[in-house]
């Protein structure tokens, strides 16, 4: 995790708020991986400290990789990871929300364009992906024909649901079931889970949650694998979905609960593997 704690505990409210959100949009990058520039780190200090704009930010990042002449595939996930942290930023830092799969769909767009060729396009093709928490087997994602329907049908629902017939607790499980089944879509080719992680995180204050950005920064890959294990089944090694691993992380998040988020335990044959280093 990049540490910007400086800011959050001796700052100014603006720029401890700023360096929140900067923590968790460098942290999302982790679920893919990606790791930031130090130039990014320098740009991204620049603005909590109030001296440029998020978008002065992303012109200088812009310019930085135009520059750059040799260019290889290290660089292009540096720069991947600089554009996509910065977009995060400017969309987390903007209080604006429609509950709309348009919106889920539009935060792909920016996050993503220049980046993938299919930003903010639904794909057209199946996908599978092999997963470590799996060893090395896939979530069953949404089939192409039917990802706009299910995308809308999943919306519509969602936004017919009653809270007010559910406590608090009940109201924070559906909210995660829902998230973990707009994930399952995976209506991208690339870039789900840092763009549901988005929408999730402003869904969650249009509920009026206050949210631990620190959870995003420092146990993003714990989110990513929490949503693979609450959409896969398994009968026969009696594997179940389950949403245990997320609401651990929601309890973190929202509740203030101290819940062990250990990737290692989300591993389907971890009673088996006790021996396995801590990750």
């Amino acid at each position: 995790m990049i540490d910007f704690d400086e800011y959050i505990i001796q700052g100014e409210p603006s720029q401890k708020e700023k360096a929140q959100i900067w923590q968790t949009a460098i942290g999302l990058q982790d679920v893919d991986g990606l790791k930031p520039s130090d130039y990014l780190i320098e740009t991204a200090r620049e603005n909590i400290e109030n001296k440029i704009t998020i978008n002065e930010v992303q012109q200088k990042i812009d310019s930085y990789y135009k520059q750059q002449s040799n260019r290889n595939i290290e660089t292009e996930r540096t720069e991947e990871a600089d554009k996509v942290s910065a977009r995060i930023t400017e969309i987390l830092s903007n209080n604006t929300f429609s509950f709309s799969p348009l919106e889920y769909i539009e935060i792909h767009r920016r996050l993503f364009t220049g980046i993938y060729k299919f930003a903010g396009k639904i794909r057209d093709y199946n996908i599978s992906k092999k997963e470590w928490v799996l060893n090395g087997k896939s979530v069953l994602y949404s089939d192409y024909v039917l990802l706009r329907q299910t995308l809308d049908y999943d919306f519509a629902q969602e936004k017919q649901f009653d809270y007010q017939q559910i406590d608090f607790l009940q109201s924070i499980q559906h909210i995660a079931k829902f998230i973990s089944g707009l994930w399952q879509i995976h209506a991208f080719g690339e870039g789900n889970t840092r763009t549901t992680a988005v929408f999730a995180i402003k869904y969650l204050r249009f509920f009026g949650f206050e949210i631990d950005n620190k959870l995003f920064a420092e146990h993003s890959w714990y989110f990513r694998n929490a949503l693979v294990r609450a959409n896969y089944n398994d009968l026969k090694n009696n594997i179940k979905a389950t949403i245990e691993y997320l609401m651990r992380f929601f309890g973190n998040l929202l509740l203030g609960k101290n819940n062990t988020l250990k990737n290692r335990e989300m591993l389907v044959d971890w009673k088996n593997e006790k021996n396995r280093n801590e990750l």
